[in-house]
């Protein structure tokens, strides 16, 4: 090896003697050096190296002494690193994105023997190095004063390493890091395996995934807040680790660690057992949560860290932490020592306790985090699950406590409501459903109401859009089967308990007279005051926005109750009208409820329609029994005896017309023994209430009929037009649509509409006329003489009909453009053979853009596919739709 010598200081006082011993002295010394780092053993040269370096050190060589002796151990430095690089160039063969058992354990098994074998002749180069350095440095030792070696000392050792750490950076592959991944990531995956194992034995049928309440570690703690460095104590005082693994694999594991550190590569060990720990933490939460949107996942997630990951820690970071050794006898006892013992009863420096302290709230934070995150993409579903996802909702609101990302939230569950929730194809009573699931998640997950006051607005406001939204909350308000035409998805949804709830509040808050006991509220609830969140809206209060309940964010959806209130009156007369038996025992409750929460003086109409119809079932006791005693001294028992036809059959409602909402006038013609009733029932009613007069309604009301024929019978409550209608075949069992619309005393069009109820149940057969606008309707006596196959044999039994909307919605109806509509679900049908009305409205709404836009309520889309189905183009039975056969 060649070096340049820049000796011309020394030399210019000497004599050509002394320069030519000079010469030889540095020629020995060369030759002694290159033996030295050439060979293991160092003693035959080690007599002319001492020699050399005495005779260098005289005439003040030194610091050329150390510079040539550094570079050849950088030299044989280059020479074992590039050795130690190859035996990771196999790395490249493998196929590491093969999932197979097979191939994973293959590629496992050359990690770590190649990882094992190439470090641990690294070492033992560096060691043997090492070595020679020492050797110089006791040379320097004895020849030099104290003062003159404190410098060559310490810069000996720094240089060295400095060098060691250039060379394998500057070579490094970049394939490397991985490898070191690929290994921890092995043996994390064995000391999981392991502590499952170990917990199977303790426990049969039991393993750390179960959802246990107690935990792993005794030292466990709860939140990152409560987690402090003197927590380690009770994490040491337990010896379970010592009892995972045995003292072969964790000899094994720490020599790679140590080693590693030893040749300088402490940060990148570091970031690839903690990509692997962040890795298989990122898998276990999946594995618990990623499925399960219904079950608390945070305490069994909690359990594992202490079991796996942590224990992990403790056994690989002593060896991170310990000092260099100067000799591998020294790390083999230690090492030794280490694994005889309990790994966590391991007297390390303070620094140990605080990184395994760090860890683990580095630990508990990624979960939080992780599990934050996923649970906020599944928050939708899990609102929709509610209350049965309680639990998840609590560890979402752990998680959030402890990470802030409340905006992250908010951001991703708008963009959830807009895609799933508010569109065309969702229906109201779907909306208003999840509205309700989302007040009540969102209180238990924020209490302040920051979060339901950011998501709650676009909401409401898609709600105000919707026609049907104040009918939807007043049903969901009175009937605790979530509303009429109550889907799957919101069924059992309601706010009667609610309502219920809220009254008794409101009644508690106003009979409490006890100013002690309100001032004592009100001093527990400032010690318990906290400043609103950063995320909030400073243009609402803290105390309005803690105080809104799902009542009033319901109300105000409309900005003021008397939109609700209105459509409770039009809802209220409805059930009152349609009630047969006076019983309104749950209407009264109910508006009890609405005169706490809206006030008694605007709930006076509804209170006077009570009254109406607790009057009305007076009113008629009294009337019935009246003509009765009269029919046993007149003859009107004769004329009641031959038509078969009695009082009893007939309860009336009388209403207060101005208070009630108006109604619908549809005159039609009745049957001529009903109208006797009426007729008699009014006259008395005069007597007894004069000089109130009766003024009937025909059109409203329900009538209950039992038909019978040949081969079945059945019972149906329905209107009173449709019962006129079917009656009229006792006459005569044909009729043509002209004739029969006469009869009755509606148009051709109301009767075409109305009949196809009959028409549906396999009541009438509708049949062509002798013209095109004209046709014949025949009752069916006898099913099996009809001809056809798709006549509904299910009529048999009872059903409930209920009446049609008013003709107001109809005439609506009769001013759209129904082209398209009817364009489109000849499309549907065509590639869906049969499709029910739901699914029909909802594909509809789905396809509304540019100049077309679907409008229609479910109510007027049946009636406009009952049009097109006595236009003979459409088919429905058991309530799907298909295209009439030709």
């Amino acid at each position: 090896m060649a070096v340049d010598m820049d000796i011309s200081g020394p030399l210019e006082s000497m004599d050509i003697n002394r320069i030519g011993e000079v010469v030889q002295k540095w020629q020995t010394f060369c030759e002694a050096t290159d033996n030295i780092v050439k060979f293991e053993d160092i003693s035959p040269f080690e007599g002319d190296f001492i020699g050399s370096v005495n005779g260098l050190l005289e005439h003040g060589l030194g610091s050329l002494v150390v510079d040539y002796f550094l570079q050849a151990l950088e030299e044989r430095c280059k020479q074992h690193v590039s050795t130690f690089w190859m035996h990771f160039d196999g790395y490249l063969k493998f196929d590491v994105s093969l999932d197979s058992f097979e191939d994973r354990k293959l590629i496992d098994n050359w990690v770590e023997e190649t990882i094992s074998k190439s470090l641990e002749e690294l070492h033992m180069a560096k060691y043997l190095q090492e070595k020679c350095l020492a050797m110089l440095k006791h040379t320097l030792q004895s020849s030099l004063r104290n003062e003159e070696m404190k410098g060559y000392d310490t810069n000996l050792s720094s240089r060295y390493q400095s060098m060691v750490s250039a060379v394998l950076h500057t070579t490094l592959p970049r394939h490397f890091p991985d490898v070191l991944h690929l290994y921890f990531k092995a043996r994390l995956e064995e000391f999981r395996a392991a502590v499952e194992n170990k917990k199977k034995e303790r426990n049969p049928g039991d393993c750390i995934d179960d959802n246990e309440t107690e935990t792993v570690k005794s030292g466990s703690s709860g939140l990152i807040d409560e987690m402090e460095v003197d927590d380690l104590n009770a994490l040491e005082a337990d010896s379970e680790y010592c009892e995972v693994v045995d003292n072969t694999w964790i000899s094994k594991v720490g020599h790679v660690v140590h080693n590693l550190k030893e040749l300088g590569f402490t940060a990148m060990t570091e970031d690839a057992y903690a990509s692997a720990i962040f890795s298989l933490l990122n898998a276990k939460v999946h594995s618990l949560a990623g499925e399960d949107h219904l079950t608390s996942v945070l305490q069994p997630i909690r359990n594992w860290i202490q079991a796996v990951p942590l224990g992990f820690l403790h056994i690989i970071l002593p060896y991170l932490c310990l000092p260099s050794q100067d000799n591998n006898r020294d790390l083999r006892a230690l090492a030794s020592t280490w694994a005889s013992c309990p790994p966590l009863c391991f007297t390390g420096r303070e620094s140990e306790s605080e990184r395994i302290t760090r860890w683990h709230l580095r630990l508990e934070y990624f979960a939080y985090e992780t599990l934050q995150d996923l649970r906020i993409s599944q928050l939708f579903d899990i609102i929709v699950d509610y209350p049965e996802s309680e639990d998840t909702i609590k560890d979402l609101k752990q998680c959030l406590d402890n990470t802030g990302q409340h905006a992250k939230l908010v951001d991703s569950f708008l963009s959830a409501l807009r895609y799933r929730l508010l569109i065309a194809g969702a229906s109201t009573n779907d909306i208003l459903a999840q509205y309700v699931s989302t007040i009540k998640a969102l209180r238990t997950l924020d209490p302040t109401g920051v979060f339901l006051e950011a998501v709650g607005q676009p909401i409401g406001e898609y709600l105000r859009g919707r026609k049907d939204a104040s009918k939807c909350i007043v049903a969901m308000l009175t009937d605790s089967s979530g509303g009429a035409n109550a889907t799957d998805v919101n069924e059992g949804i309601s706010l009667l308990e609610e309502l219920s709830r809220d009254a008794s509040n409101r009644e508690n808050g106003d009979n409490d007279d006890d100013y002690n006991a309100e001032d004592e509220k009100s001093w527990a609830a400032s010690e318990r005051w906290e400043p609103d969140p950063v995320e909030a809206d400073p243009s609402m209060g803290s105390r309005n926005r803690r105080s809104i309940d799902i009542l009033g964010m319901l109300v105000g959806i409309f900005g003021s109750k008397e939109q609700l209130i209105n459509e409770y009156c039009i809802m209220l007369a409805e059930k009152l009208l349609n009630k047969s038996d006076y019983n309104i025992e749950r209407e009264t409750r109910t508006l009890e409820l609405f005169k706490i929460l809206f006030g008694e003086g605007s709930m006076q109409r509804c209170e006077i329609m009570i009254n109406d119809l607790t009057a009305s079932k007076r009113t008629n006791a009294n009337v019935k029994t009246t003509l009765k005693q009269q029919s046993q001294h007149e003859d009107q028992v004769d004329k009641v005896e031959d038509s078969m036809l009695s009082l009893d059959i007939i309860d009336a409602t009388i209403v207060s017309s101005c208070f009630w909402p108006p109604f619908q006038a549809e005159n039609i013609n009745i049957p001529s023994e009903i109208d006797q009733l009426l007729d008699d029932y009014a006259k008395q009613f005069h007597v007894l209430r004069a000089p109130r007069k009766i003024m009937w309604k025909n059109n409203l009301g329900t009538v209950k009929l039992e038909l019978q024929f040949e081969d079945r019978s059945a019972e149906f409550v329905v209107s009173p037009v449709h019962a006129s209608i079917i009656m009229l075949f006792q006459e005569q069992p044909r009729w043509t649509s002209k004739d029969l619309a006469a009869a009755v005393g509606i148009s051709v069009d109301t009767l075409c509409r109305r009949i196809i109820l009959w028409v549906n149940q396999g009541i009438i057969m509708e049949s062509a006329g002798t013209t095109s606008d004209e046709h014949v309707y025949t009752i069916v006596e006898n099913i099996g003489d009809t001809g056809h196959d798709d006549v509904d044999t299910r009529v048999v039994g009872t059903a409930f009909l209920e009446e049609e909307e008013d003709a107001s919605e109809e005439d609506q109806l009769q001013t759209k453009n129904l082209v398209v509509y009817e364009y489109f679900v000849k499309g549907m049908l065509t590639n869906f053979p049969t499709l029910k009305l739901e699914d029909i409205h909802k594909r509809l709404g789905d396809h509304s853009y540019g100049f077309y836009v679907y409008d229609l309520s479910l109510h007027q889309l049946q009636m406009f596919l009952s049009r097109l189905v006595s236009e003979d183009k459409f088919e429905v039975n058991d309530g799907e739709y298909r295209l009439r056969k030709q």
